[in-house]
């Protein structure tokens, strides 16, 4: 039992017992809170009880974080959401632990926790690369993930891993809900997840506002990862809106689906800054990298970039 899983069990443990008496829990959480419209202003005040790491919050306080969130009823289907099923070492798992690994390295370079998946068209596979990534993170010990489900126009995360999608983003951006009933945790340790809510008639205009913003300015310092699954780049604007406040981009390809030109358009949406790499999806399973390919683009290369 890791020590995040029983700080978890004792935070909730206190909340119980403070909740029976009618007092309210006292703790580094609580006592840092600032007003009610930034719960978690104690993870960016940089208080060193707080914190293990630089910008990352201590163990308890994540703990007492977590025991805050709504506990989802997670049913995700084995055969796509691949770091559920028993076996490990399960089709597909392994390209998954490369993709984590790219990531890792292109944290070398630059500042990388919040990473945009998208895709140039809808059905190419985004939602299941973003959702087995995140998974993969967390396989890691210690590592936290925060997967955001930033589709507001036609969501798939919350069917993918088998939960609700209300209340979710949509509610918290427009304030009907505060961020410990939208955030849900499930039964993989350490993997958090944001869905998208109810459906809205300007989900662009939600998206560019502030909300999004400041939600994943307090969110970092609490998760290693933060992986948000957008619409698709071509269609509509959303990815572009997402784009200026993520770390950076991976881009969803579909073998012999995708056009080549879209794809060309929607990687022409990003800056080569972002963009970190392509991902590869539907490739024919007896080829070698049967589940996908993922290539970084060279750097400082435009021609190399785009092809």
């Amino acid at each position: 039992m890791s020590r995040i899983h029983e700080a978890l069990k004792r935070a909730e443990a206190e909340q119980a017992a403070q909740a029976s008496r009618g007092g309210t829990p006292k703790s580094d959480l609580a006592a840092a809170m600032a007003p009610a419209e930034s719960p978690l202003a104690l993870v960016t005040t940089g208080a060193p009880a707080s914190l293990d790491a630089p910008g990352r919050a201590s163990p308890s306080v994540f703990a007492e974080f977590a025991a805050k969130c709504a506990l989802g009823e997670w049913v995700p289907d084995p055969k796509t959401m691949l770091f559920f099923g028993p076996d490990e070492q399960a089709q597909g798992t392994e390209q998954f632990r490369a993709l984590r690994s790219r990531l890792y390295q292109a944290r070398e370079r630059k500042s990388l926790r919040t990473v945009l998946i998208t895709s140039a068209l809808p059905k190419e596979g985004k939602s299941f690369v973003a959702a087995n990534l995140a998974q993969a993170l967390v396989r890691q010990q210690g590592q936290r993930a925060l997967l955001v489900d930033a589709d507001l126009r036609a969501a798939r995360l919350h069917a993918t891993l088998g939960t609700v999608a209300s209340p979710g983003l949509s509610e918290y951006l427009t304030h009907q809900a505060d961020e410990f009933r939208v955030i849900q945790r499930g039964p993989m340790e350490n993997l958090f997840f944001l869905p998208s809510g109810r459906e809205v008639s300007n989900p662009a205009e939600l998206l560019a506002g502030e909300g999004l913003k400041s939600l994943l300015a307090r969110m970092e310092p609490l998760f290693d990862w933060i992986i948000i699954d957008s619409p698709p780049a071509v269609p509509v604007t959303d990815a572009s809106l997402l784009a200026k406040v993520c770390d950076g981009i991976l881009l969803v390809v579909r073998s012999n689906a995708t056009p080549y030109d879209l794809a060309q358009k929607a990687r022409q949406e990003f800056s080569d800054e972002q963009l970190l790499g392509v991902v590869l999806n539907g490739i024919d399973g007896s080829m070698p990298y049967h589940r996908y390919y993922y290539s970084t683009y060279p750097r400082g290369d435009s021609k190399a970039a785009q092809s």
